[in-house]
């Protein structure tokens, strides 16, 4: 009965799964057709002076960041540079768009504030052609009340928001400082692993540098997977996270058909010269059958791990337990998530930038029960 309803549920998931990937994929493309309208109405303007000659330059030992500050009034670049230096910060200023550009190009600079109204070249200019040139700069503007409609406007164009003039000392400190903090939470936030629950047939056309957890399916502390058949039976794998820290793979020792096997113990073997890998099994039962593909060829399951590179079938003697132990959807994609980046930790320890078999079996293949989880849990998929 508890395997029934286990099928059902992840036949369920499939549903679900299919649904939301034909969502998301309508949703992309009107996005990118909204985007690609906005760049035809929007041309950038890019103009780089041969020369800066009214930039004025404060570096700062172990600067918080490097702010490029532009605005044909001398009196508020006067103001910023002694404001912000004092906070922390390192900071240039230039008194026209173009040499702006220009020291974009050339420098590396975390924030650009830009004034709105410049003879020159106007804010809402300075603001597209920086996020042309460079998107991962965080851009404010630099607003007098008159000009307010347009700085929000220029939110459009990439600028991530807006000071007001007349500032007191502890606005702007305030304000460059909260932009500092939102900055450093992203690029934070982009520092860690990208993983996403997505249906099995889509894992094969993922990126290198994504992992990902394929819906439906459980995975084992020891990162092998188990997918329940309409049979009952248990097929086990290698989930995504194993085949991109292996890398290659020569050879597939498998177990013979009949072998009886408790969760953790080794179920198969793979080798690659002199060094080898043991994968547990994530469920206690008896062998039915073994893939013979892989067993001709291993490299089935890193090429395809989730729908032709399974390892051997399992007829499960204690499910209901076993299925206690192993993660579903969300949980696995939490898991994930620190499981990469303990690898790209051990990556960057390693002399040579490259995770010994040995280290990789010792520290994630050989791993203990998962903490219990539910099984029934919602997940989202695409």
């Amino acid at each position: 009965m508890t395997a029934l309803l286990v099928v059902v549920v992840c036949v369920l998931f499939l549903g679900i799964e299919l649904a939301v990937r034909a969502v998301n994929k309508n949703l992309e493309a009107a996005r990118v057709r909204r985007e690609r309208e906005a760049v035809l109405k929007s041309p950038v303007r890019l103009e780089f002076a041969e020369a800066t000659p009214s930039l004025v330059r404060v570096e700062v030992p172990n600067a918080k960041a490097r702010i490029i500050a532009v605005d044909d009034e001398a009196i508020i670049l006067d103001t910023f540079r002694k404001i912000l230096v004092l906070s922390g910060f390192s900071v240039d200023t230039v008194q026209t768009g173009p040499e702006a550009l220009a020291l974009v190009r050339a420098r590396d600079y975390d924030f650009l504030f830009t004034d709105l109204k410049m003879p020159v070249m106007e804010g809402t200019e300075v603001v597209k052609a920086v996020k042309h040139l460079r998107p991962d700069m965080d851009v404010a503007v630099i607003t007098g009340f008159a000009t307010i409609e347009t700085a929000v406007e220029t939110m459009t164009h990439g600028a991530c928001d807006y000071v007001q003039k007349p500032f007191t000392e502890e606005e702007l400190v305030a304000f460059a400082n909260r932009m500092f903090i939102r900055r450093q939470a992203r690029l934070e936030a982009q520092a860690k692993p990208s993983v996403r629950v997505v249906a099995p047939e889509l894992v094969d056309i993922v990126g290198a540098r994504e992992y990902v957890v394929p819906g439906g399916m459980f995975v084992a502390p020891g990162h092998a997977w188990a997918r329940i058949e309409d049979s009952g039976d248990v097929c086990v794998g290698i989930d995504d996270f194993a085949r991109k820290a292996l890398g290659r793979v020569e050879r597939a020792e498998l177990p013979a058909p009949g072998t009886v096997v408790q969760r953790g113990d080794v179920l198969f073997v793979l080798r690659r010269k002199e060094e080898l890998v043991r994968f547990r099994s994530p469920v206690s039962g008896t062998v039915g059958g073994i893939n013979g593909d892989v067993k001709k060829d291993a490299r089935a399951m890193l090429e395809s791990p989730y729908e032709h590179g399974w390892a051997c079938m399992i007829h499960p003697s204690d499910l209901s337990t076993d299925l206690a132990t192993l993660r579903i959807g969300k949980n696995v994609v939490l898991w994930y998530q620190d499981e990469v980046t303990a690898y790209r930790r051990a990556t960057a320890e390693s002399p040579d930038g490259v995770v010994r078999w040995s280290t990789l079996e010792e520290r994630f293949l050989a791993a203990g029960d998962a903490p219990a989880v539910s099984t029934t849990e919602e997940v989202e998929v695409s």
